[in-house]
């Protein structure tokens, strides 16, 4: 499996797993049944703590991604594509929330937000 860890990043390396995972999960290079690298392994590879790796792993067991079987190992396990967009859609109400936040730090009012939104949503297009 190919994920690479930031160490320079300031997100945690549980979470730069799972998003890695999850982004393999929405291109479609892991799909439902595709088998996991064992904790371990996948410990050695990234070289850290098979504890963070189980952390991840959880967390995406926590999302309904991911379904571990005690002394077989964890598989992809997506019963829906409905879990997959709801997770997306969550990611990105928390990302928004944090944009809102911080305009509120910067004393941004709701209309100069929602006119910065409209122009990058037009110039995305």
């Amino acid at each position: 499996m190919d994920i690479i860890i930031n160490t320079s990043s300031m997100i945690p390396f549980y979470l730069q797993i799972v998003d890695a995972i999850k982004i393999a999960i929405r291109e479609g290079r892991l799909k439902n049944g595709d088998p996991l690298p064992s904790v371990r392994h996948l410990a050695s590879e990234l070289k850290i703590s098979a504890l963070t790796i189980k952390k991840a792993y959880d967390l995406l067991e926590e999302k309904g991604l991911v379904k571990t079987i005690h002394g077989k190992g964890s598989y992809i396990d997506i019963i829906d594509q409905a879990t997959i967009d709801e997770d997306n859609r969550k990611e990105i109400e928390d990302d928004l929330l944090k944009v809102i936040r911080k305009a509120g730090l910067y004393h941004i009012g709701k209309e100069d937000l929602r006119e910065l939104f409209e122009i990058l949503i037009e110039e995305e297009k």
